[in-house]
């Protein structure tokens, strides 16, 4: 069974197309149904093709996350641009746009990234990717909490990262609407500015 008619594509239209048919598998059947074998096979490729693009299994996971990862910050900064630069329309946003990020990416979204924890080559890239979130909230919050020392503003979004991971697994299981979730968080995100003494 092949998703689409073998042809002869450019290089970078040919991996498009092979990580929209991975995204295709992983949303019909879930990520343990992913190996590169299948993929060819429903991208209707050569396995040399599709080893070519990723070399493994776990390279194709991640290339499919930071696909997903790739499209969705683009919209954040680009939404950022556009933001007044005051702490509750930040925080507002940085709810809003986490949420909808899993929302627009799917329940494929958070598979994917629990199927990247196993081997040392994923857990790396998981690692690089929450330490680049970590790192885009402080630059965007470090104006809101001058109070704060630095390695405190870190641990502080540490916390939000962790929060808004765990309010939006709630959001895609159903559990918690969309625009309450961005709303918890963006409290969240607002009360962890405070110098509170604590």
């Amino acid at each position: 069974m092949t998703d689409t008619p073998a042809k002869r594509l450019p290089k970078a239209e040919r991996r498009e197309q092979l990580l929209e048919t991975a995204m295709g598998i992983v949303r019909e059947q879930g990520t343990d149904a992913l190996t590169l074998g299948y993929l060819a096979e429903r991208a209707g490729v050569s396995k040399p093709i599709a080893y070519e693009h990723f070399g493994t299994r776990s390279g194709l996971l991640i290339a499919l996350y930071k696909q997903i990862d790739d499209r969705q910050n683009a919209v954040v900064r680009r939404d950022f641009q556009r933001t007044p630069h005051r702490l509750h329309d930040v925080a507002r946003l940085l709810g809003e746009s986490y949420m909808s990020c899993f929302r627009t990416a799917g329940p494929e979204c958070h598979a994917i990234n629990a199927a990247l924890a196993g081997d040392e080559e994923m857990e790396k890239f998981q690692q690089e990717l929450v330490e680049g979130y970590v790192n885009f909230y402080r630059d965007l919050l470090a104006p809101f909490a001058a109070a704060l020392p630095a390695d405190e503003l870190l641990r502080r979004c540490v916390a939000i990262i962790g929060a808004g991971d765990a309010l939006s697994r709630e959001m895609t299981r159903g559990r918690i609407e969309e625009a309450d979730a961005a709303a918890t968080l963006a409290r969240l995100i607002v009360g962890a500015m405070a110098d509170d003494g604590v």
